[in-house]
């Protein structure tokens, strides 16, 4: 006949391997904790790496990342803004970030705050306008980024290379809405896809 679960053996070796063993569970937060290298904690966006491409909103599956695009009165500027109380730490911005240093994984694990802004991520980069309909093209960092990569090939596109004729220093910025797009001098000029495509056309 099969003893009950109290009285086997087995289970009373455990029971008093339990007995006179340390505990499992850690002293924290008494004793900090240290995560191992691979744990995925709070995601935090470098200021200096992050070009504002709104990659890491695409593809968050958490829908977390909220992408703002301020462009009244002012300098327009583009906000990411990651709410961490929605966020599962799944890594995909981190994975998918064209840098791959933009917004990296950490090892922060204790979410703590007592107002919603201390479970906000925060980044703002400077937009691109159109010169032409004023509309949104993309953040400066994203188009200096490019610029970067392609090198001498990014003199290609007449945005991109006006980009980095200003940077340089050679070109003055200005938004010239209202300028007939038509005329030949402005087809060097920073412009969305649809009024470069209607220059294109028409010059």
């Amino acid at each position: 006949m099969k003893l009950p679960a109290l009285f086997q053996i087995r289970v009373l070796k455990k029971a008093f391997a339990a007995l006179f063993s340390r505990p499992y569970t850690t002293s924290f937060p008494r004793v900090p904790f240290e995560p191992i290298l691979q744990f995925r904690g709070r995601p935090r966006y470098s200021e200096a790496d992050c070009i504002g491409c709104g990659t890491c909103a695409e593809v968050c599956p958490a829908d977390c990342i909220d992408v703002q695009d301020v462009s009244g009165p002012g300098q327009p500027l583009r906000r990411l803004v990651q709410h961490l109380d929605v966020c599962i730490c799944c890594g995909q911005c981190e994975r998918y970030c064209p840098t791959k240093t933009g917004i990296r994984m950490t090892n922060e694990f204790d979410f703590v705050g007592f107002q919603p802004a201390d479970f906000e991520e925060k980044v703002e980069k400077e937009l691109v306008l159109c010169e032409h309909c004023g509309g949104i093209i993309a953040a400066r960092a994203h188009l200096q980024w490019l610029v970067a990569r392609l090198g001498q090939l990014a003199y290609d596109n007449p945005t991109l290379m006006m980009t980095s004729l200003r940077e340089l220093g050679v070109v003055a910025p200005g938004l010239k809405t209202g300028v007939n797009i038509f005329h030949r001098g402005r087809h060097l000029s920073v412009q969305c896809p649809r009024c470069r495509r209607q220059s294109a056309l028409q010059v």
